[in-house]
């Protein structure tokens, strides 16, 4: 299973939410989850890992995930292949038994050419890293559903986590 997450943030609240998927190329999502967190911490550029994680951990421990892989909305490797992102540190906050690939919308400082990914007829690229194979992973996030640049399980997340009104 495949899990794709996103977090929305209100203050110092946010909604994770998770949408779990069988193939790289489904359609439809399996199972969707979302979970409020409460006391984010602040944003720290280079640091967003501070914020999220706790929140995608948050979602996992709750619902008891036991994904394959995991998709996360930013960056495994903030220069592609050393300087820990998000994706990183959910590796090993997993102790390494759950394979990450990010996607980003954006580049991040340092971040080349050879991450990028485009989808459909999209001129603007995808950027994709990884704890395993990069090409892999590139081909995998190509192969999702959708006929645009974000693929349609990613976007779905997206609109989940922001649907969620904190109580």
């Amino acid at each position: 299973m495949i899990l794709a997450t996103d977090v929305h943030y209100i203050d110092t609240t946010a909604i994770v939410a998770g949408v779990l998927f069988h193939q790289w190329d489904d359609t439809e999502p399996a199972q969707e989850f979302t979970l409020k967190c409460d006391d984010i911490a602040d944003y720290e550029s280079g640091r967003f890992y501070k914020r999220e994680l706790p929140c995608v951990l948050a979602l996992i421990n709750h619902y008891e995930l036991k994904p394959d892989h995991i998709i996360v909305d930013g960056y495994v490797y903030l220069d592609g292949y050393s300087k820990p992102g998000l994706g990183k540190h959910l590796f090993d906050a997993l102790e390494g038994k759950v394979g990450v690939t990010g996607v980003a919308k954006n580049p991040f400082t340092g971040i080349n050419r050879s991450y990028e990914v485009l989808r459909g007829e999209s001129k603007k690229p995808l950027y994709v890293t990884s704890t395993g194979d990069l090409e892999n992973a590139k081909i995998c996030v190509t192969s999702m559903s959708g006929k645009f640049r974000f693929p349609t399980l990613l976007k779905r997340v997206d609109t989940l986590c922001r649907s969620v009104q904190p109580q």
